[in-house]
């Protein structure tokens, strides 16, 4: 289509160099409550009261109870020790926790740089600070034997960013093969730079057992969510950009802007690309479609008018998706979710910090059937009051070994344990 550069164009794209949909957003303005979108619904949940809290209600499937297991503040990503206890991390603390059966928490490691990506490979834990990622040899509830298995990665320290650097926080996991993928956010909402950096940004870094650090994926803006499958293949859920164009008509408006671009959740194979910042993933479905799943690639008419910068018809739809702002944080696979869920991924939506009404955050679930994922499901809603405030904001949740649902809250500085009756 056809498209026009007001002068309101410029504005916008000096605008949206700005962060967003990042770890470190403002609080939201109070709005108006949300409706369920095309790709959720609160169908067939009820409140229930979380036990241990304020007086606070969510909205979970019948026979879940929700309780506060532990108090920690800044509680971030999490992954579970080979002894089956729970680690989480604290960026704006420096240190990660280990919490005994109790949700006793003692220091495990400190003194780090914004440790956030939490892996193990056996007895060996790797954890991802802003600008390195450490390896550790666990055992008895003690980490000890730091190494520093991938280093020089960007964060507002590296001299060529001058300070500005917007999503400095890191994720890990450990493939199938023993490789290491490392999640590296852009620098701001469009700094196309960023792919041509060395190391890449706004990718997914691999370093296999024996070898360099490579771009194993490209185009991720900042994909925080990162996770392997049963199958051994990595997934990522992005928090995309913000202050889209329309382009129908290249102006950036508030009705366009909230529900543009979708939130990818895709598998990555070696070289692919999430298309950030020239594509976007179309959120716009069909009428009477629930669910963004393998949605096409559109071009961005702020920085790819012509196609010229990256064809957008030759990339790979994104396999599921969620909401514009949704921010999606924590990714995990779990091999059997109460409830009749079964095998699939578990999703932490952290919600919007610009969005007019504001994205509610909740923890989604996604069915793993057939090697892939299918359409997001809403497991615990409810976070969000109904002027738009929220008293919690989920990042992660993981099965535990006892069959509970643990989930992190950094707002509410807190981990629930959720339990499901047999009955």
């Amino acid at each position: 289509m056809r498209t026009k550069a007001p002068a309101a164009l410029a504005v916008a794209l000096l605008l949206a160099t700005t962060a967003a949909c990042s770890t470190d957003e403002p609080a939201a303005a109070p709005a108006a409550p949300v409706e369920p979108t095309a790709s959720t619904t609160t169908k067939g949940l009820v409140s229930t009261e979380v036990k241990g809290s304020d007086g606070h209600t969510v909205k979970a499937p019948p026979g879940w109870t929700v309780s506060v297991w532990a108090k920690i503040p800044g509680a971030r990503l999490m992954a579970w020790t080979p002894d089956d206890r729970l680690l989480v991390s604290r960026p704006e603390s420096g240190d990660v926790l280990i919490l005994d059966q109790d949700g006793r928490p003692q220091t495990l490691v400190g003194s780090l740089n914004q440790p956030h990506g939490l892996a193990f490979d056996g007895d060996t834990l790797y954890v991802a600070e802003s600008d390195q990622v450490d390896s550790f040899r666990y055992a008895g509830g003690k980490a000890t034997a730091k190494t520093v298995v991938i280093d020089d990665l960007p964060d507002a320290k590296s001299l060529e960013l001058g300070g500005k650097y917007a999503h400095a926080l890191k994720s890990v996991a450990v493939g199938a093969d023993k490789s290491l993928y490392v999640s590296i956010g852009s620098t701001g909402n469009i700094s196309a730079e960023d792919r041509e950096a060395k190391p890449e940004r706004a990718a997914i870094l691999r370093k296999p057992p024996t070898g360099n650090v490579q771009t194993f994926a490209r185009g991720v803006r900042n994909g925080t969510g990162l996770a392997i499958d049963p199958d051994g293949g990595v997934w990522t859920a992005v928090n995309n950009r913000d202050n889209t164009a329309n382009p129908e008509n290249g102006d950036v408006e508030e009705s366009y802007v909230n529900d543009h671009p979708l939130e990818p959740l895709a598998l990555l194979t070696e070289g692919r690309d999430l298309g950030w910042p020239y594509c976007n993933p179309d959120p716009d479905l069909d009428a009477g479609a629930r669910a963004y799943t393998a949605r096409p690639f559109i071009r961005d008419v702020q920085t790819n008018r012509d196609g010229r910068n990256l064809d957008c018809s030759k990339l790979k739809p994104s396999e599921q998706g969620m909401g514009a702002h949704s921010a999606p944080l924590g990714l995990s696979f779990a091999a059997d979710v109460p409830g009749g869920y079964g095998p699939g991924a578990l999703v932490g939506v952290h919600g919007s910090w610009n969005r007019n009404p504001p994205r509610p955050p909740e923890v989604s679930f996604f069915a793993w059937r057939d090697g892939t994922l299918g359409p997001q499901q809403t497991l615990l809603t409810g976070f969000q009051r109904e002027d738009g405030s929220r008293w919690g904001r989920p990042v992660m949740a993981v099965m535990g070994p006892d069959g509970s649902l643990y989930v992190s809250d950094d707002f509410a500085g807190v981990v629930y344990r959720v339990t499901v009756s047999s009955s």
